[in-house]
């Protein structure tokens, strides 16, 4: 009997301190590590932390001397940053953020200097006893999706504000649809739905990514845009597979609007006489971006009396282009130079025999003036046969999302080359 209870005894006593072990273990597991507030990659529970902008003619120097950094470890500080990011990049009117030691021993003491290079991108400048560091980064960026739409009123800068959509969607779509859309005769009533990146840092919008898809309407005609890549790089087509880049662009510049058009007979503005006015102007503030229209071969630089400051091209397929009253050229803009569709060639201008700054625009063909703005254009390249199912597929699913009947797996969110072979989404192709 007294064997039994001392059994007994014995596993209550096993089991009350299998218990604790088992309670002390779960615990122990259920101990969360201590939460720190990071900023900028700092772990700041440490610091106390003072934000501003950078003052008009402050230099790093003076303000770094605020914190009792000396003009030595500043010249130090020069030196190892210029491989990374040069102090003379810092511009006025930039936030930054100081990072002050609270501990007792060094209280105040400057540890780190963030300076904000844009809404992403920033820089830390570390102070650590006689070494220094410098070390680049960027806050944690969110992509959200986004379909919108709108309708034109007046121009489509007008709508983009009106709507409160991204100013740089504006550009976004101008340089997509540049060679497509006429923007200086945008009519009301014209339309557009895009589909973009939108990017978050918190809730605070930085900017766009890339644009997914967009249709627009435009004196009555659908012009899609598609992305697929062909060759090396993404590049944006119509519907059809046609690429939405034509030979020429449509206009040598951009957020302006047409102030005189081709006519064969036009009451001069100077000189008040019925004359020909063989070409397009376009009224741009002085010193706006002038851009050659096609590839080609500067045939002329310099003074053409009534027209001022002059460039000549020529192009492929008997055209030269004209653009005149220019306030001046683009840099390494001779004649003779090869320029690129898109390359900046000069700048508007007042020069010559005008009323106030705007680009006079020419196209001859053959050696004759023609419209500029009637122009027969043809596309690039279109899409090659062996990609045709490729894009179609790509195509087919962005046109539904565009439309609004797309389902969830329809979504195409890469343009990455498919890695499996029995892949539905077959988004680039060589």
């Amino acid at each position: 009997m007294k064997q039994f209870i001392y059994s007994v005894l014995t596993l209550l006593l096993f089991a009350t301190s299998a218990c604790r072990n088992e309670r002390l273990v779960s615990d122990e597991a259920i101990v969360e590590e201590p939460q720190h507030t990071i900023l900028y990659g700092i772990i700041a529970d440490n610091y106390h932390t003072e934000s501003g902008t950078i003052a008009q003619g402050e230099t790093l120097g003076k303000l770094l001397g605020r914190y009792g950094v000396t003009a030595a470890t500043v010249d130090r500080l020069d030196k190892a940053s210029k491989d990374i990011f040069p102090l003379r990049q810092i511009r006025a009117d930039r936030p930054y953020t100081v990072f002050l030691a609270q501990d007792s021993t060094a209280a105040g003491r400057l540890d780190y200097f963030v300076y904000e290079k844009d809404l992403i991108e920033y820089v830390v400048f570390g102070f650590q006893g006689d070494s220094i560091s410098i070390t680049t980064g960027q806050k944690d960026v969110t992509i959200r999706r986004q379909m919108r739409s709108s309708v034109i009123e007046s121009s489509l800068w007008g709508a983009i504000m009106r709507d409160s959509l991204p100013y740089a969607l504006a550009a976004e779509l101008e340089d997509i649809y540049q060679w497509t859309v006429d923007f200086f005769g945008i009519q009301e009533g014209d339309n557009f739905t895009v589909i973009y990146d939108e990017k978050l840092i918190d809730t605070t919008h930085v900017g766009i990514g890339r644009v997914w898809g967009a249709k627009f309407n435009h004196a009555g005609k659908e012009v899609y845009a598609i992305p697929f890549q062909q060759g090396d790089k993404v590049q944006y087509w119509e519907y059809d597979g046609a690429s939405l880049r034509k030979q020429l662009l449509k206009a040598p510049l951009k957020f302006t609007r047409i102030s005189s058009r081709f006519s064969r007979s036009r009451l001069h503005p100077v000189h008040r006489v019925y004359r020909p006015h063989l070409g397009v102007d376009y009224a741009a503030p002085s010193g706006t971006p002038v851009y050659a229209v096609a590839d080609g071969v500067v045939s002329f630089k310099g003074w053409s009396g009534g027209g001022g400051n002059t460039l000549r091209i020529k192009h492929a397929g008997n055209l030269e282009t004209g653009y005149l009253h220019l306030k001046g050229y683009a840099k390494g803009i001779n004649k003779g130079s090869r320029v690129r569709q898109g390359d900046l060639i000069g700048y508007v201008g007042s020069t010559g025999t005008s009323t106030g700054p705007h680009l006079d625009y020419r196209i001859w063909k053959n050696g004759v003036n023609i419209d500029p703005l009637k122009v027969p254009q043809e596309p690039a390249e279109p899409i090659a046969e062996q990609n045709r199912a490729a894009f179609e597929a790509i195509r087919d699913r962005i046109v539904a999302e565009l439309n609004g009947t797309a389902t969830p797996d329809m979504i195409v969110t890469s343009l990455e080359p498919e890695t499996k072979a029995d892949s539905t989404e077959v988004a680039t192709a060589k």
